[in-house]
């Protein structure tokens, strides 16, 4: 980037912060003037998860810029005492000779502390500071302090009603942070959060895949077979004219889970083969199955089969099929035909039943 800078590529430079921000977001501890875009972003992420720079192990090497720009943020989500602390302990670390009792100081050694700290020191708001932390945690430095600051300080706690010649900063604006409600079940009895993001990135072609955090789908669960039924009438029942659902099934005996994308309509009047691109099958990553399948559609004329004889159906004979009743008979098929891979080895049994199957439809995030 700062090659890229240096020779005045601003298109590359601009990429460049994007990519950061989007993939290797793990990083924050940046200064670079002539990156806007890049350096805002960290502010913003810094201001509001403060503890990832306060609280990092090269906290004491943070450049003096990046921590005055930090503290001198009306939204930066901490106490106020705390920020006092942090400051503090930074000044001490640029500074290794000093005594680690301030009480042992002499007059130079708090001289070095404020002027390490000479453009930090403004930015405390210590009008906001309770009387416990002014004396506990400020007055052991007073001295780094303009006299008429820690005049005001003390007036302001003994007669708080007379005026004072000190700048008196706004509070922080820290937001209410609102939880989401705990959830005491995972959200599907087949899949994990794992399994749905490795999914979501099939569905959008992604060569790396999407981890939990920044899965831009959500799942929203059409039919279950336990609370639903197993056949192929429940199937049509909740899942006809409804378009990008994904299909998962736990098969028997086994710790195998297969499943397909469907990004059109399941429509039972059609009764024949529905042509799709973007369909696919898969087999997922589970106990001893130590390696995910994904198998995207080679046939597509051949790729869906509607039928009310038979519940979802992927392929020509059935690389993935459901048929009358599920779980019970050996009524599910897997055998490849119209998709590029099986989803089994050649020499498995191609006819299963199911534990449970669900049918979700996705839809991004908002």
């Amino acid at each position: 980037m700062i090659v890229s800078c240096e020779f005045l590529l601003e298109e590359l430079v601009k990429y460049l912060e994007t990519y950061l921000i989007e993939k290797n977001a793990h990083w924050l501890l940046f200064q670079n003037k002539q990156f806007q875009e890049l350096q805002k972003w960290c502010n913003d992420i810094a201001a509001k998860y403060p503890s990832k720079v306060f609280e990092s192990e090269n906290f004491a090497t943070l450049q003096e810029n990046a921590l005055v720009s930090l503290i001198g943020r009306d939204d930066l989500q901490m106490e106020e005492v705390k920020i006092w602390n942090y400051v503090i302990q930074w000044g001490i670390a640029q500074n290794p000779g000093l005594p680690s009792d301030p009480k042992n100081w002499s007059g130079e050694n708090f001289l070095a502390l404020k002027i390490t700290l000479q453009n930090c020191l403004p930015l405390i708001r210590y009008f906001q500071l309770s009387g416990d932390d002014i004396t506990d945690k400020v007055k052991p430095y007073k001295k780094i302090l303009e006299e008429n600051l820690w005049e005001d300080l003390m007036q302001r706690f003994l007669t708080p009603n007379r005026p004072i010649s000190s700048t008196i900063l706004p509070p922080r604006i820290i937001s209410s942070q609102v939880l989401p409600p705990r959830t005491t079940e995972p959200f599907s009895t087949v899949i994990s959060e794992i399994h749905a993001a490795e999914i979501a990135s099939w569905v959008d072609k992604k060569t790396e895949t999407y981890s939990i955090v920044n899965n831009p789908y959500e799942f929203k669960l059409l039919i279950r077979g336990t609370r639903d039924g197993f056949t192929s009438e429940s199937f049509w029942k909740l899942c006809d004219k409804q378009t990008n659902t994904v299909l998962v099934m736990k098969v028997k005996g086994t710790d195998e889970i297969f499943g397909g994308y469907n990004p059109i309509a399941w429509d039972q009047s059609v009764d024949d083969y529905t042509s799709c691109n973007d369909s696919f099958i898969f087999s997922l990553k589970n106990g001893t199955v130590q390696n995910s399948i994904l198998s995207r559609v080679k046939e597509p004329k051949y790729a869906l089969f509607y039928s009310l004889d038979c519940g979802p159906n992927f392929g020509s004979y059935g690389d993935l099929a459901m048929y009358t009743d599920f779980n019970w008979g050996d009524e599910c098929y897997c055998s490849p035909h119209s998709y590029e891979k099986a989803l089994r080895n050649t020499e498995d049994e191609y006819d299963f039943s199911v534990d449970e199957y669900e049918v979700y439809q996705i839809r991004k995030k908002e």
